[in-house]
């Protein structure tokens, strides 16, 4: 069965895109770019079991965990009636590198034959000119508003993270996503007042914010959350950890999703050093893209310095320190060299308890992530690290039970140092 494109005509008879949901934070203000350029957007919400059950039933499970999770969600949404599958099509992210990221757009076209809805258009999100639609194109203002809401929503992640552990009035951090997402949702839909000056008035605003919510702060477990980009920020993929460690009275840190924007950009750099070629490309990433954003990432680690209860993600400069302290930049494969730069960060910034997500089977998270354990142990004897594998057939117990055992050896230390400090 061949499959569908996406065309103008269905763009302007208000088809539904339907995307799947990575992060809640970022995903739910990225969502409205789609109605500012004349679309009609749905972000999936559904995460029941039958989620798996649909992945699994249409995927291969030899394939990794985010492909299965995503592909099933898309289906299990058309089954369950969430959107009209003679009006939709779906939207996919396709990387272009090594990563079996690359074949999820494929992998989605076969599942959807498979399930009797080949006539489903799928659209590959990439900005290589990648199996192209004719109704649906990246343009410079959707790239714009697509890196600003990323900007504001890691912001937002890092403040609520800072803030929700220690909320007097439970519910103040959510209601306050929610009133930003709303606002920034506004901005882009009316495609005004979300750049240049008035992103840096908003970020300060918002820091202000949240700065302003009643807190108690009290000694916690801080539990930084890093992997494979989907099973770090996807409470799906990673059957909402950070849920659970706050269920379990920790503060949770993830590191902002810019960080692997800038670390895609910058492998082209490091590609044309090691290889040669692409230096057209080369040149706009390091004299024009890289240093656009580092302004608009300071903007933002400024914006977190106005409250000194709050602490800034390191800088994208100060990633790269850190990961050639321990893994050459060459490494570049899935996350890479950024994976272990991260756990670096965390345990750099007091979040020396990490738990490393990962897809079952996914070799540059077991290179970078799992691997780098131990010569990050030998650096830092204090790091507690734990790897936790995600795939159909683990058990969440078995992964709780991991996670548990973790903790208690961080309340421990916690303890420790609450005496030595009474004691002094």
């Amino acid at each position: 069965m061949e499959n569908k494109v996406f065309t103008e005509e269905m763009k302007k008879e208000g088809w539904t895109i339907v995307i799947p949901n990575m992060s809640p934070v970022h995903f739910n203000i990225m969502k409205r770019i789609f109605t500012n350029h004349g679309f009609n957007a749905l972000l999936l919400e559904n995460s029941s079991h039958s989620v798996i059950q649909e992945g699994l039933k249409y995927v291969h499970n030899d394939m990794c965990y985010p492909c299965l999770l995503v592909i099933g969600q898309m289906i299990d949404a058309i089954h369950r009636g969430l959107v009209d599958k003679d009006r939709c099509a779906l939207i996919i992210s396709q990387t272009g590198g090594g990563c079996r990221a690359s074949n999820y757009y494929f992998l989605l076209q076969k599942a959807l034959e498979r399930a009797g809805l080949g006539n489903i258009p799928v659209i590959s999100a990439n900005l290589q000119g990648m199996n192209s639609n004719p109704g649906f194109k990246i343009t410079f203002p959707m790239l714009v508003q697509a890196f600003t809401a990323l900007l504001y929503g890691d912001l937002i992640m890092l403040l609520s993270n800072q803030t929700r552990p220690y909320e007097i009035n439970k519910g103040d951090t959510d209601a306050l996503i929610d009133k930003w997402t709303n606002i920034l949702g506004d901005c882009y839909e009316k495609n005004r007042g979300y750049f240049w000056g008035n992103m840096k008035r908003k970020l300060n605003q918002i820091s202000d914010d949240f700065a302003a919510i009643p807190v108690k702060r009290i000694p916690r477990v801080k539990v930084g959350v890093v992997g494979e980009i989907y099973m770090k920020y996807s409470r799906l993929g990673n059957s909402n950890l950070q849920g659970l460690l706050e269920d379990e009275g920790c503060e949770v840190m993830l590191p902002p999703m810019m960080g692997f924007v800038l670390y895609c950009f910058s492998n082209g750099i490091k590609d044309e050093e090691y290889y040669g070629g692409r230096g057209r490309y080369s040149f706009i990433m390091k004299h024009i893209a890289m240093p656009i954003l580092s302004i608009v990432e300071k903007w933002s680690e400024d914006a977190v310095k106005r409250h000194k209860e709050f602490h800034p993600a390191a800088t994208f400069k100060e990633l790269e320190s850190y990961g050639e302290r321990f893994i050459d930049r060459g490494c570049k494969m899935g996350e890479g060299w950024l994976l272990t730069a991260e756990m670096v960060e965390l345990i750099e910034k007091g979040y020396d308890n990490i738990v490393c997500t990962q897809p079952f089977g996914c070799l540059p998270n077991h290179i970078c992530g799992k691997g780098m354990i131990r010569p990050l142990k030998e650096a830092y004897p204090d790091s507690n690290i734990v790897p936790i594998d995600y795939d159909p057939s683990a058990t969440k117990v078995n992964q709780e039970n991991r996670i548990k055992l973790m903790l208690a050896v961080a309340r421990e230390k916690l303890e420790e140092e609450a005496k030595e400090g009474w004691q002094h």
